[in-house]
């Protein structure tokens, strides 16, 4: 297969580092250009920047907005940007990673998760994706025959202390992804979650009891290691092809079969 089988442009929610960044750096190789949304301070920008000079060193175009994806007005900011542009999206990726990781039962109000923290965790890495979508398509923005993908994880049906607002997340934005998929039939647009498995990213190591977490799954995973976010860019790349468009409104296990060991 020619490595630029791809076309278009893609829009990554997200798209600093982590999975979102490691998509990035796929699809322009294989030949989109990169719309990138991400939230970064000034001591991160650095490598804002070198993934922009590495999408362009591969001959596409990069077009990075740094501000808050789950905001109404800054999410009208990108989509005006576009349409002034004359770009279109052919793959959607939602790569939020930002929620409460508080407990949902403790001894004091205090160390409980609030209910705004629950609302904004499911909000941001679920709900925003229905909200991107609805204006994307309204605007008439989303190529037909376009991809949307989203990351879940374990966490969607399985329990780990502190994790229980962003496994509502999970679960929630794989409801969404069943449901796009049904709606979104007569646009010709396949919509699917990602399971990725462990993997050592930034907003990993902000779980408490990332390291037990890291050990358990390089010991149970058949092949001995962590799923890395370029393996994950590597199935969202092929999902991509057109010859990909009838799989639809799954949960795809990307994980080198780690999920399915006890």
């Amino acid at each position: 297969m020619d490595k630029n089988f791809l076309e278009g442009a893609a829009l990554i929610l997200g798209a600093s580092s982590g999975f979102g960044e490691a998509t990035a750096l796929e699809l322009a190789a294989s030949g989109m250009d990169i719309i990138g949304v991400h939230l970064d301070r000034k001591g991160t920008m650095p490598n804002v920047e070198r993934i922009i000079a590495a999408i362009e060193k591969k001959g596409r175009r990069a077009l990075f907005f740094n501000l808050n994806a789950a905001s109404a007005e800054k999410r009208k900011e990108v989509l005006d940007k576009l349409e002034l542009e004359g770009m279109t999206v052919r793959v959607l990726l939602h790569s939020l990673a930002f929620g409460s990781l508080k407990p949902l039962i403790a001894e004091t109000a205090k160390k409980a998760i609030s209910q705004s923290q629950m609302e904004m965790t499911i909000d941001v890495m679920a709900n925003s994706l229905v909200y991107w979508t609805q204006d994307l398509v309204q605007r008439k923005c989303f190529d037909r025959g376009g991809r949307i993908f989203c990351l879940t994880s374990a966490g969607g049906s399985r329990v780990w202390p502190s994790y229980g607002a962003v496994s509502a997340a999970k679960s929630a934005i794989e409801c969404h992804v069943r449901q796009l998929a049904l709606e979104l039939g007569p646009h010709e647009i396949s919509v699917n979650s990602i399971r990725a498995g462990v993997t050592d990213t930034p907003a990993l190591r902000k779980i408490p009891g990332n390291e037990e977490m890291i050990r358990l799954a390089k010991e149970k995973n058949p092949w001995g290691r962590l799923t890395t976010p370029e393996d994950v860019a590597g199935v969202i790349s092929l999902l991509s092809h057109p010859k990909a468009k009838w799989v639809t409104g799954n949960v795809i296990g990307v994980d080198g079969g780690e999920f399915i060991v006890d």
